[in-house]
């Protein structure tokens, strides 16, 4: 199931606060959309890697009240405690913890409570946890944990990774190369002893060793230290062909109307690079240009330009080319 789909499924889930288990191999952003989810619902959001705490450090630690005479539990204090708070808790890792921590949160899960904590009304309870089949320290769940939750296996999308990279300000050399490549998003094997491999975190580390301004000979090994030599190597040539893009300003102010060129690898470097243009000057001027210089693109290209207009909220159909370019183009968007 990709992200996008999980997203919405969680969000009223969330509202029923019925216990959510999100699955799927490490670096492809499980916490990042429940984290994007609280920040969207206005919830604080707490994240609580079970694999660092003992089974009492969720029960509490026994004391003794010498005013009752009675043995009490000492309520953990990184645990949420404002009754009128709402929030995620978010479990982290859940089944690399131990199997006597993963059972001390089996009353906390299941009826909101354990020992003498409650979990406020508001919040509710998401997991996540790499699948058993990744070679990550697991702990495989035991039945009535597993139970107590909506289970989702999230997947990699592009698509879903190419919206949020233009969100978040990605390099557009990264954009683009994934774009061209999308195999090179996600490479990792388990069957691989590879330390370093490619994942929609590592790309976004890539993103900022880019933006880190270290040295130009240093560049080629540090991303390979992030995504692998191959998929390095990849990007690396990729962005030698946009240094070698016309201005997209003369394309924005109307000075470029066409391009002679064929290269997929061009042209892709091309949409991608006017959608961040676009989306820096979304002047009414600048997409009419846009769509205007589109018109003489390869099919493939002037469309995947256009959804990506789309999907960052540039307003094409307002266009006073966009009638021009449907009537050329809807035999593709049929």
């Amino acid at each position: 199931m990709k992200a996008s789909n999980i997203t919405k499924a969680i969000d009223k889930l969330i509202d029923a606060q019925l216990p959510v288990f999100v699955w799927g191999a490490p670096g492809i952003g499980k916490s990042s959309i429940v984290k994007q989810i609280a920040k969207e619902k206005d919830m604080e959001f707490l994240d609580l890697r079970l694999s660092l705490l003992d089974p009492t450090d969720l029960k509490g630690i026994p004391f003794f009240n010498a005013q009752t005479q009675e043995g009490v539990w000492a309520k953990p204090s990184f645990l949420p405690s404002d009754p009128d708070s709402r929030g995620i808790l978010f479990l982290d890792e859940i089944n690399t913890a131990p199997p006597a921590v993963q059972a001390s949160a089996y009353q906390l899960i299941l009826d909101r409570k354990v020992g003498e904590y409650e979990l406020p009304k508001g919040w509710s309870i998401v997991a996540a946890g790499n699948r058993e089949n990744d070679r990550g320290v697991v702990y495989k769940m035991p039945p009535p944990l597993a139970n107590r939750f909506v289970h989702f296996e999230m997947e990699v999308d592009f698509n879903d990774w190419k919206a949020w990279a233009y969100r978040a300000g990605i390099e557009s050399a990264i954009i683009g190369y994934l774009a061209y490549d999308k195999s090179m998003l996600f490479t990792f094997d388990p069957t691989s002893n590879e330390k370093a491999f490619a994942t929609p975190r590592s790309w976004e580390y890539v993103d900022s060793i880019v933006k880190s301004g270290i040295e130009s000979d240093l560049i080629l090994d540090s991303i390979s230290g992030a995504v692998g030599r191959e998929a390095a190597v990849g990007y690396s040539s990729f962005k030698k062909v946009m240094k070698d893009l016309p201005d997209l300003e003369r394309i924005l102010d109307g000075s470029l109307k066409e391009i002679d060129e064929d290269d997929p690898k061009v042209l892709m470097a091309l949409a991608i690079g006017l959608v961040n243009a676009a989306r820096q000057n979304p002047s009414d001027e600048a997409i009419d240009n846009i769509l205007s210089f589109s018109l003489q693109l390869p099919g493939e290209f002037a469309i995947m330009l256009v959804k990506d207009m789309q999907a960052n909220g540039l307003d094409v159909e307002g266009s006073t080319v966009w009638g021009e370019w449907v009537r050329k183009f809807a035999y593709l968007l049929s």
